[in-house]
């Protein structure tokens, strides 16, 4: 039984003996000489064309072959954002075989695992760090025979043993269909082991090519070109990596996160995708930077930003007021972002619509999608022609979704996946017969076809009075501060609303500073200013909340939650459970002092 429903625009038919290298030799054969993606290396960025790529990938995709990958056998990928990266993925599945990523930041355990659950054949590392964890964690795993290490060659050393298997790679690719699996990605965990999600190339490629139709402003506008540097390893980006190979858009890779700013000032991307702890982060070092009377200025340019990003016509001292910012504040963070970058896109976990707003003044439109890697990432997003703040946009081309008599989204189309990897159970409580996925989440539908997420079905918190209270509001809310890194609302079963705050190291660095504060850190964080501070985001954050709902405590700790202490998924989900467990000292606490 269902409320509400949204249906998408029509998708791309998109042929059947099509996969996710189809493009890649038609390129190379039409505009070989063209460049399809830049990376960076001795200090420069250097192109690889079409037809280097194509060359690249079969040679390495020949040297599988010889090395014993059979179609269907499965590959582990794991290492950071690279060309490297893309060139292995695609290897992998011009030989016919199965893309298994696992991100860099996963432990032996998680490994080993993803190896045994996976059977894979052969892992690919990026360097002797990774490779040594993977040796540890495949054990009597005996289905794994090799190893390759990109940073030692382990590219070239492919290329060379399949010399003579060249043709063999061709033959792979013309039996490789839209209902081939390419991929089992793990999911990050939040609760239990990871399942493996079964996406085919039919599920990624007209994802991809979906991306074209919501997305046609941002990919296929002239001189278009992205920068990546969030984990290849999510189907998040890699969405996005075959997307704009698909539309032979220009794909660089960023060195790393810590290089980050550089990078976007010598490459000068037109959009860029990211996580929102990204735009986060940029919005509080732009606004810690403003000290003094700057202060004043960056606060006035941040509530001009809502005020003109807010309203439908603003009036023209509204306008006049931007345009004064542009200059004073807005440009410089522009400038910051290489200059060129019209549109982001944020997906992976909500957006706080004060960092839309901004954004969207400065010149940057952040369009908020929605989607996980059961769905092939893409669900939803806002298209560039009409980014309704709040929301995480219309249904994506060809995709229905749905709001079931309980609230949870439910979600049918192209890209929903065939099921957990020899999960059958699990797969039946999250698939129907008719092919539609629960996706354990809330939310709305409003009556322009705009979704709205409320919260995690798993994650609603009834206190000992009945309420019912959704996190993810009180969390973006609290997270938006400058101090807050991470926040956790806690309160199931308890009388009140209780929330756990980590402080942003730098950020806290910052705010002693300013105030002249001394001590370490562990003392500043405990000090009454920092108190005083927590609180102000704390009532800031219950004006979006009823008083029943509102928190009532908050415990300041003294460390951030980390993906090592497992307390943080890959793409910086909080584990609950495991939070809980690790700091139910300071939960009770709250409850009982």
């Amino acid at each position: 039984m269902t409320r509400t429903h949204s249906k998408g625009r029509t998708p791309l038919e998109v042929p059947s003996d099509h996969n996710l290298t189809t493009r890649l030799w038609q390129y190379a054969d039409r505009s070989g000489g063209q460049e399809a993606l830049r990376y960076w290396a001795d200090g420069a960025w250097h192109p690889l064309s079409w037809r280097e790529l194509a060359d690249r990938v079969r040679s390495v995709a020949a040297g599988l072959i010889a090395v014993g990958v059979d179609a269907g056998d499965r590959v582990v990928l794991m290492g950071p954002t690279s060309a490297e990266w893309t060139i292995a993925d695609l290897a992998i599945l011009a030989a016919g075989a199965v893309t298994v990523p696992i991100y860099e930041t996963s432990t032996a355990d998680q490994c080993e695992w993803i190896l045994s659950d996976s059977a894979a054949t052969v892992a690919i590392c990026a360097d002797p760090d990774i490779a040594d964890r993977i040796g540890s964690a495949r054990g009597d795993t005996a289905d794994l025979s090799g190893v390759f290490v990109i940073s030692q060659g382990g590219l070239d050393a492919l290329a060379e043993r399949g010399v003579e298997h060249i043709a063999a790679v061709d033959e792979r690719v013309a039996q490789t269909t839209c209902e081939s699996i390419a991929s089992i990605i793990y999911t990050s965990g939040t609760t239990g082991r990871p399942k493996g999600c079964v996406l085919t190339h039919g599920n990624i490629l007209i994802t991809a090519r979906q991306a074209q139709l919501a997305l046609a402003t941002v990919l296929l506008a002239d001189g278009a070109s992205t920068l990546l540097f969030i984990p290849l390893a999510h189907i998040f980006a890699r969405v996005i990596q075959f997307a704009v190979l698909d539309a032979a858009t220009l794909l660089g890779y960023a060195r790393s996160v810590a290089t980050l700013s550089e990078d976007l000032q010598t490459f000068k991307p037109t959009f860029l995708l990211a996580v929102p702890r990204v735009f986060e982060k940029v919005f509080n070092a732009a606004q810690a930077k403003a000290q003094g009377p700057k202060a004043k200025i960056f606060s006035a340019a941040v509530s001009t930003a809502t005020e003109w990003s807010s309203a439908d016509n603003p009036g023209l001292a509204t306008n006049l007021k931007r345009t004064v910012f542009d200059r004073l504040v807005y440009t410089k963070l522009r400038s910051a972002l290489g200059g060129r970058m019209q549109y982001c896109i944020s997906g992976g976990a909500p957006l706080a619509p004060h960092l839309a707003h901004f954004f969207r003044a400065v010149g940057v439109d952040i369009l908020e999608g929605y989607g996980l890697t059961e769905t092939t990432a893409a669900s939803a997003i806002n298209p560039p022609e009409w980014n309704k703040i709040g929301t995480v946009g219309q249904p994506w081309p060809g995709t229905e979704i749905r709001v079931d008599h309980d609230g949870e989204l439910l979600i049918s189309g192209a890209g929903v996946f065939q099921g957990y990897w020899q999960n059958p159970e699990a797969t039946a409580e999250v698939l129907d017969g008719d092919g539609w996925f629960r996706t354990g989440d809330l939310g709305a539908i409003d009556d322009d076809g705009f979704v709205a997420v409320t919260g995690r079905k798993k994650e609603i918190i009834v206190t000992a009075g009945g309420k019912n209270v959704a996190p993810a509001v009180l969390e973006e809310r609290l997270k938006a501060h400058r101090l807050i890194s991470q926040a956790m609302v806690v309160g199931d079963k308890r009388p009140f609303v209780g929330a756990l705050i980590t402080l942003d190291p730098d950020e806290l660095q910052t705010f002693a500073a300013e105030r002249g504060m001394t001590g370490d850190p562990a003392q500043t964080a405990q000090s009454e200013q920092v108190r005083a501070e927590v609180d102000r985001a704390v009532a800031e954050a219950n004006t979006a909340v009823s008083r029943a709902e509102s928190v009532r405590k908050t415990a300041i700790l003294d460390r951030d939650f980390s993906i090592e202490e497992g307390e943080l998924t890959p793409t910086l989900k909080v584990r609950r459970m495991v939070v809980a467990e690790h700091f139910a000292d300071a939960i009770e606490n709250l409850y009982t002092t």
